[in-house]
């Protein structure tokens, strides 16, 4: 394996680690919090949340693990041979299916919906509190596990080349 690549498989333990954290925060408490807020005050910060997200730190971490990933989809596939390599080709798809295939299939167009919608009118609190809370919540969760799992697995492939 060429150094280079070594060296990206360590950053990708890291950097799967540090989207499925900010991941974990918003499962573990953040939701539970703005769902407690009295009327619409979760709303109205999800909705400041949903637009603060595009800095750059989070997405650049965000959507560049997805191109790594699929970088070392490949490199997997084609150049690296045993068990180190079928860790890596399943670290890569677990994130781009479970972090990045569920964001953009569940949380994003749920994020979209809550956008548009006034956080005044009669149907967003309950919107809110029926629908967006617990299923928000439900695939955050899939994608905190899907970095967890990718983390762990490139861990392993990083132990494998290594020992070998």
């Amino acid at each position: 394996m060429s150094p280079f690549m070594f060296v990206l498989m360590q950053f990708t333990v890291l950097a799967y680690a540090l989207v499925g954290g900010a991941f974990l925060t918003f499962s573990d408490f953040v939701m539970r919090s703005l769902a407690r807020t009295r009327g619409v005050g979760g709303v109205e910060a999800m909705q400041v949340i949903n637009r603060e997200v595009f800095r750059w730190v989070f997405m650049t971490l965000f959507l560049g693990m997805t191109g790594v990933s699929m970088l070392i989809l490949g490199y997997a596939w084609t150049s690296v041979e045993g068990p180190a390599g079928t860790l890596m080709l399943w670290a890569a798809l677990v994130y781009l299916v479970g972090c990045f295939a569920v964001t953009v299939a569940f949380n994003v167009p749920m994020n979209e919906a809550l956008a548009g919608m006034d956080p005044k009118a009669d149907g967003t609190l309950a919107y809110w509190q029926a629908t967006y809370v617990p299923r928000w919540t439900f695939f955050n969760t899939l994608r905190t596990l899907a970095c967890v799992v990718s983390a762990a697995l490139m861990l392993r492939a990083l132990a494998w080349v290594s020992l070998s």
